[in-house]
Parts: C-alpha cells; structure tokens; sequence
C-alpha cells in the first residue's frame, strides 16, 4: 500500500517522512488540493531507479543491434580480444 501524504504534511513533518523514505526505502507520495503531485523519494532509491533506466535502456539498445543484425558470436568476439592483446 502506498503511502501518501498531504503538502501540509511534507511542509510540517519533512523529518518524518525523509526518515521514511531513507528506512523503508520507498517513495512518498505527496497530495496537493487532493490529488496526487510529488512522489519524494531518498537519493539512494532514486540513484538506483535512475541506474535501472540507464540498464534497461543499454539492454534494448543490444537488442535493436540484434534484430539489425549488427551483433556476432561471442567466440568471435573473444578470439579478436586475445588476438588484439598479443600484439
């Protein structure tokens, strides 16, 4: 269940809620008038999420050189790299 507070909340209580975030490790989400706004986040999550976009995104990019033929056998790969690092 997530946890949701109101702006007056992140306004009167931010120790509270930063604590939360850093202990439990999951984001806060924030209401202003209601309806939801911010989601407050510690900067350890956040690094984490931002390093999953960053590995998804190098992960479809090998697929894509895949489905464009732009890739080649591992065993080929390899013999170039010990080929490379004999001369």
């Amino acid at each position: 269940m997530p946890t949701i507070r109101s702006s007056a909340d992140l306004r009167n209580s931010y120790n509270d809620i930063s604590n939360f975030c850093h202990t439990y490790g999951e984001p806060v989400f924030i209401t202003k008038n209601g309806k939801g706004d911010l989601a407050v986040m510690s900067i350890e999550v956040y690094e984490q999420l931002m390093g999953r976009f960053e590995l998804y995104g190098k992960l479809q990019d090998g697929l894509n050189d895949i489905k464009q033929g732009r890739a080649r056998p591992l065993a080929d790969a390899m013999t170039d790299i010990r080929n490379r690092r004999r001369r």
